[in-house]
């Protein structure tokens, strides 16, 4: 029964990862080789990125998305917990109702609020800028969700101690309550660093100088230019990937389960 499991899971995790691997596979291929080939480089070269690099700004594109994803992680992760602790932690009057409109607003598709967006940003002069380009994600309902319940799940004791000690409000929240959750402040950190670095068609609309690109548009206009380059696009897609498998990989040990209570026992 176990070799089983393992072999579904692991022909399933090999299925994922496929895809991954061939792209890297088809940007280390030479010139001579045939990138349809299911094989692996004979003789692998890293000739392809080099190109990249020297051709097109790709470190510049690099830079912007690495601003831009930065400054809407810390913004967005910022907003959302105070959003969330006064609706887990707060009694007042119309709570229940003003955490449901919340959360209904995430049965909104980002395309309906596409114009509306647009139309702000451009009164507001934010065309062509990297504020403008991170008005999107300063605020979300699924992160004031998942941090409202992970707020809920902090033991009250914690909280009354503090303020018993003498700890203000913000303290309360600043010193206790936000590192209790910081699995699930880093979940929504990682989950939105991924959809901020991959997001394509805000920054098309937003942006139209080529110094402000980011890299899924510095892709797109790479593989415009040289659409017959496949070697190369791949290499440019696998550099965009690499910082967030970084962010994965540091991520990973915060996405833990913790017991927060365990100082509370005896």
């Amino acid at each position: 029964m176990n070799l089983w499991r393992w072999l579904v899971l692991g022909g399933g995790g090999l299925g994922m990862v496929f895809p991954l691997l061939w792209l890297l596979g088809t940007a280390l291929k030479p010139m001579e080789e045939n990138i349809f080939a299911a094989t692996w480089p004979l003789r692998p070269t890293l000739e392809h990125f080099a190109w990249v690099w020297r051709t097109v700004p790709f470190g510049r594109y690099a830079w912007n998305s690495m601003v831009v994803a930065g400054c809407a992680v810390l913004a967005h992760v910022w907003v959302c917990a105070l959003a969330a602790f006064p609706l887990a932690r707060l009694r007042f009057r119309g709570r229940g109702l003003i955490f449901g409109l919340i959360v209904a607003t995430s049965m909104v598709p980002f395309q309906v609020t596409l114009v509306p967006l647009y139309a702000i940003a451009v009164a507001l002069k934010l065309r062509n800028s990297y504020v403008g380009l991170m008005l999107p994600y300063a605020v979300s309902a699924f992160g004031v969700f998942l941090l409202r319940q992970a707020f809920l799940g902090v033991p009250r004791e914690l909280e009354e101690s503090a303020r018993q000690d003498g700890c203000s409000l913000w303290g309360v929240w600043w010193f206790v309550m936000v590192p209790a959750v910081r699995p699930a402040l880093v979940t929504l950190a990682v989950l939105t660093f991924v959809a901020v670095w991959g997001d394509f068609l805000w920054p098309l609309m937003m942006v139209d100088r080529p110094e402000l690109y980011t890299l899924p548009l510095g892709i797109v206009a790479l593989s415009s230019a040289f659409a017959d380059n496949w070697r190369a696009i791949a290499a440019a897609s696998i550099l965009s990937l690499l910082p967030v498998l970084g962010l994965y990989g540091w991520g990973q040990r915060y996405l833990v389960t913790t017991d927060i209570g365990a100082g509370l026992k005896g």
